[in-house]
C-alpha cells in the first residue's frame, strides 16, 4: 500500500513515527497522524487546515491532543458518557497524577526509564487510519493516496483527533467542500 503514498503521505507517516518516538510511545497512534499533517506546509492537507482555518490555531490543536493523552486517549464524549454513569474522569487523572506524576495516564509514559531502541508499530488505530485513507482515495477516484486522504480518513473516524478537528471546523463534509469530491473540483 505504501508504494501508492506520494511524498507528502510519506513525510506525514513518517513525522507520526517521530512523533510518537518524542512521546516515548510503544506504538504510532492516529493522534500521532494528526500531529505529524499539523507540521506539514505546503501539501494538500495543510492548504485544507489553512482554508478551513486551524492553521492559525495549530497550537490549541497540540494542547487539546495533549490533553485529551493525559486523559489516557479518552475522547470528550467519552469522557462526559463516564460522567453521566457518575464517574469523573477529570478527578481520577488528578488522583493518579498525584501519586504517579503528571501525566502518568499517557501512553508514552509506560516506557518510563526503558529506552526505546526497535521499529515503531502502529497501532490498530493508526492502521485503521491508512486503510481509510485508501479508501477514501479509492472513492474520489484517485490513482495515488496522499495526505489529503490520510486528514480525511482521521475526520471520518471516530475519535480524538476526528473530535478536536471537528471542534475546529474541520470535518469531513468541509474537507469535501475545500479538497474537492475527487472529481478535480474543489468548491471552495
Amino acid at each position: 500500500m505504501f508504494e501508492r503514498f506520494t511524498k507528502d503521505a510519506r513525510a506525514v507517516v513518517q513525522g507520526a513515527v517521530e512523533h510518537a518516538e518524542q512521546a516515548r510511545a510503544g506504538t504510532v497512534e492516529p493522534e500521532h497522524l494528526l500531529l505529524a499533517l499539523l507540521d506539514r506546509e505546503g501539501s494538500r492537507a495543510s492548504f485544507a487546515l489553512a482554508a478551513l482555518g486551524v492553521g492559525e490555531h495549530r497550537d490549541v490543536v497540540r494542547q487539546e491532543l495533549r490533553e485529551a493523552r493525559r486523559r489516557a486517549g479518552l475522547s470528550r464524549s467519552e469522557t462526559e458518557a463516564l460522567a453521566g454513569l457518575g464517574i469523573d474522569v477529570s478527578e481520577i487523572v488528578a488522583r493518579v497524577e498525584e501519586v504517579h506524576g503528571v501525566g502518568a495516564l499517557s501512553a508514552g509514559d509506560r516506557s518510563r526509564g526503558r529506552r526505546w531502541s526497535g521499529h515503531r508499530g502502529f497501532g490498530r488505530g493508526a492502521k485503521e487510519v491508512l486503510e481509510k485513507a485508501l479508501r477514501v482515495a479509492v472513492a474520489r477516484r484517485d490513482r495515488h493516496i496522499g495526505d489529503e486522504h490520510l486528514l480525511l480518513a482521521l475526520a471520518l473516524r471516530p475519535g480524538v483527533p476526528a473530535e478536536v478537528l471537528a471542534g475546529h471546523g474541520v470535518t469531513h463534509a468541509s474537507l469535501t467542500r475545500v479538497l474537492g469530491d475527487g472529481t478535480g473540483q474543489a468548491c471552495a
